[in-house]
């Protein structure tokens, strides 16, 4: 027993250690959400009206509809290799946008931007599937949290690296792409090293274990999305104080690496009182083992002939008929896109997501037609907000659910229906409006992506996991294309003038308001249907609840 304890916790140190790579991933995965930081220098160098500058927004996030590769790929080859491929991707998509807009090459053709803005997209799709599928059944005991922490890191990415580049280069859109090209491939080259997959907790003390290190990261989280915003805040910093934000920013991201070097601790001390807790066992319960292992020589025969018993009509009845899993089993995707659920949690998704990539691929336009000439902090605060609504969703519905097994999905409806109010607001455009808005559908759009991951996970199963989550988010392609690419993108143009030299522009609170009364009507349908689903899937919800609630009750009466 002893044995057993210590090398699980020293296993949970490497397991730690994986997740902290996994984190470091994903502060710098949301590259995705930065396209307003560089967009209007595309549009200058291109001289692109706002449709066609939002329709390479939308190549971009058309890159995630080949996320499908990815996910098929998740239950082939190992980790690194997933997580080597994006890399190779996102430094070829960005670093070939960083030699157009540094003027190292003349801009290209418009199709094969196109092209490498979708590359730069896919790119995150490999590094996500990568991340959430392995640590999701590394910790399928603890899929809030981890859902929580890590799309919540994905959200303050934007803010990490704006804030970096405001810092370092003073928004310079060419140092940012470059950032954005090889930042990403030199820390995925770090987690190629230490994230696999390993076996979950297996006890209700490990389960508690987890659960104690995921508040420190929680912790950690909040902090560093405290820093940003308070940074963002402060006019005009020096270059010193520049200077010493990202150092002090670098120092909290590494800063998780206490949980697995604390887990290495306790395994060297546990080690070293090992050998002697071995000796004292063989000294006082010889008799004990022999006449235990007596017992099961005798009890094993009968054991066998029973099962062989059991299983040999079981069997026959397999051969039979083949049973569709029902919901809270494994389903394979096709099995998945048979059932009512998938479709009511993917068009709900697409309501949520798709919204509010509309609303983050058109801020900069946003802020200069309501007259912010830098609309920067409105970026940062939608991805700092949005880090808010992830980490804390994600521990709030994984709390509630072994509270009293409420659904996952009424975290989606109630961020819905808010986002619809952060919407309307925009739309009334009054003074201070787009800072309400973009802190609202900022946290929002954190809730969407945060609970809908673990949610799939527990509807269909974790073995085809990977190919599920990244059917899922088809949406964000889907979304973009529909509400930025279309809908944004048209309505603009009817509004906008024509431009000297080429594009067009539009000023006032008229341009974007039909824009986002559309959004908010497609929020309430989508609280609808989380609402649905919500009611169907209240069992399944509830038999977790009583299964937790079952092994905690003998894991006490085991210690009594």
């Amino acid at each position: 027993m002893g044995f057993h304890q210590t090398s699980s916790i020293s296993f949970s140190a490497t397991k730690w250690l994986g997740f902290v790579t996994a984190v470091w991933v994903q502060a710098i995965s949301g590259n995705n959400y930065t396209f307003s930081n560089y967009s209007d220098a595309l549009k200058s160098l291109m001289n692109l009206t706002q449709l066609e500058l939002n329709n390479l927004s939308v190549a971009k996030d058309v890159g995630k509809a080949f996320g499908l590769l990815a996910g098929l790929a998740s239950d082939r080859l190992p980790t690194p290799v997933i997580l080597l491929i994006g890399s190779i991707e996102g430094l070829i998509g960005y670093g070939t946008q960083w030699l157009v807009v540094s003027g190292r090459i003349q801009p290209l053709p418009y199709w094969q931007m196109c092209i490498f803005l979708c590359l730069g997209g896919n790119s995150t799709t490999w590094m996500n599937t990568a991340v959430l599928v392995t640590c999701i059944r590394n910790f399928r005991r603890n899929r809030g949290p981890v859902s929580g922490i890590l799309k919540g890191y994905v959200g303050l990415s934007t803010a990490i690296f704006t804030d970096l580049c405001a810092a370092l280069f003073a928004y310079d859109p060419a140092k940012f792409l470059i950032m954005l090209a090889v930042i990403p491939f030199a820390v995925c080259l770090t987690a190629i090293v230490f994230l696999r997959e390993t076996p979950p907790a297996a006890t209700i003390e490990e389960e508690k274990e987890e659960s104690k290190y995921f508040n420190i990261f929680n912790a950690v989280a909040v902090i560093v999305a405290v820093y940003l915003m308070a940074y963002g805040f402060i006019p005009n910093p020096s270059h010193a104080i520049s200077l010493a934000f990202s150092v002090i920013l670098l120092v909290l991201l590494a800063s998780p690496l206490a949980a697995p070097v604390h887990a290495f601790i306790k395994s060297w001390t546990l080690n070293r009182f090992k050998n002697q807790a071995d000796v004292e066992r063989q000294i006082q319960e010889p008799l004990l083992i022999e006449e235990k292992a007596q017992e099961e020589i005798q009890e094993k025969p009968a054991e066998e002939s029973a099962s062989a018993v059991v299983e040999q009509p079981q069997a026959v009845a397999a051969v039979e008929v083949k049973r569709r899993p029902v919901i809270g089993e494994d389903h394979t995707i096709f099995e998945a896109m048979q059932t009512v659920d998938f479709w009511i949690l993917f068009v709900s998704f697409l309501c949520g997501v798709g919204t509010g990539l509309a609303v983050m691929n058109n801020m900069g336009q946003i802020g200069l037609a309501l007259g912010y000439a830098d609309v920067s902090l409105f970026i940062s605060m939608t991805s700092i907000w949005g880090f808010f609504g992830r980490i804390v969703s994600g521990s709030v519905s994984e709390y509630y659910i072994k509270k009293a097994g409420i659904p996952r999905p009424l975290w989606n409806a109630a961020s819905q229906i808010l986002m619809a109010v952060g919407y309307i607001l925009m739309a009334v455009a009054l003074p201070g409006s787009l800072y309400v808005g973009s802190i609202v559908v900022g946290i929002c759009y954190g809730v969407r992506l945060a609970v809908s991951v673990p949610t799939a996970s527990e509807l269909f199963g974790l073995k085809y996991f990977g190919l599920i989550y990244n059917i899922l988010i088809l949406n964000l392609p889907l979304g973009s294309f529909l509400f930025s690419g279309l809908l944004a993108g048209f309505l603009y143009d009817a509004e906008a003038t024509p431009a000297p030299g080429g594009g067009n522009t539009c000023v006032g609170a008229h341009c974007y308001r039909l824009v986002f009364i559309i959004m908010a009507i497609a929020c309430v349908i989508g609280f609808g249907l989380d609402v649905l689903l919500g009611i169907r899937t209240k069992k399944i919800y509830n038999r977790i609840y009583m299964s937790r609630r079952s092994k905690k009750l003998a894991a006490a009466s085991n210690l009594q």
